[in-house]
């Protein structure tokens, strides 16, 4: 039972921080994204690969994994973030259907059957393979995240993310760059969905494209919602609620998506801004305000 409330912990603050990034995104910039998975499953495998094939030590195969998923965000971002809602809603979806795509069928990824055998994180001799450990190194890496982004959204481009979202026009007449400031927070966000990738496949130790597929984008969704955007506290909140709860109705495994696509409805239509967001914020290519 330990090791299981362990196992729970772990993931836990995995998907805090993968909500926490994606919250940057929808709940800040007040930006749509539908593939967010795939910048988590870039961290995984670039983690992976530098680990196994390059033999590269833990710490710099986590720092590759948040360079190449950032800069696949910021590769994304440059030509796609000036659109608007539904239409950027569109292109993150599409980029999360290639990136699966392109797991399923390169030979370095290991196709469908995917990528086993990935080693524990090792620091200055000590291997982090038991879960007590592992739990002290996610959690340190959920510090590090909730620091970052606290000191980003209470700063002077906090405020500017918040009046982007709450009206570009008006933010770029003031003089806020609102391009530069959209690309920066997308490459940020996925930044740290890479650091989440790597932190699973070395916990998992494997690793296999259907983890990363249009499941984990809606959960990552859900839980963004569920928590409240604009919330990192509710962040926490939504990333903690949904990792423990579907544990409790695993019978029903194949009825999750469905369960979390009514969730995101009825919040949307009853509570838009989630159990801990402020205002009357909600997702605009669903909820539009005048």
């Amino acid at each position: 039972m330990t090791a299981y409330i362990l196992h729970l912990a772990i993931m836990a603050g995995i998907y805090i921080i993968l909500t926490i990034s994606l919250n940057l995104i929808i709940g800040y910039a007040g930006q749509v994204s539908l593939g967010h998975a795939a910048f988590y499953g870039i961290g995984a495998y670039v983690s992976t690969l530098a680990a196994l094939n390059w033999g590269l030590p833990f710490p710099v195969a986590l720092v590759l994994a948040i360079l190449l998923a950032g800069a696949c965000g910021l590769a994304l971002g440059l030509p796609t973030l000036r659109l608007k809602e539904d239409y950027l809603a569109i292109v993150t979806l599409g980029f999360g259907v290639i990136v699966d795509l392109i797991l399923l069928n390169l030979d370095i990824t290991g196709g469908p059957d995917g990528i086993g055998g990935i080693p524990a994180p090792v620091f200055f001799g000590v291997s982090f393979r038991a879960k007590p450990l592992y739990l002290i190194l996610v959690g340190l890496m959920v510090l590090f995240t909730l620091v970052l982004t606290l000191r980003l959204v209470h700063s002077y481009h906090g405020r500017a993310l918040r009046a982007i979202r709450d009206h570009e026009v008006t933010a770029q007449v003031m003089g806020v760059n609102t391009p530069a400031y959209k690309i920066a927070v997308f490459t940020l966000a996925a930044g740290l969905a890479g650091l989440a990738g790597s932190l699973y496949a070395h916990y998992i130790s494997f690793i296999n494209p259907e983890t990363f597929g249009l499941h984990t984008s809606i959960l990552v969704l859900s839980m963004v919602i569920l928590g409240g955007m604009g919330s990192i506290v509710g962040s926490l909140l939504g990333a903690v609620t949904l990792t423990v709860v579907p544990e409790l109705f695993r019978r029903f495994h194949d009825y999750q998506d469905l369960a979390y696509g009514a969730l995101l409805v009825a919040l949307l239509i009853w509570r838009p801004q989630g159990l801990l967001g402020g205002g009357k914020m909600s997702l605009k290519f669903i909820t539009r305000r005048e």
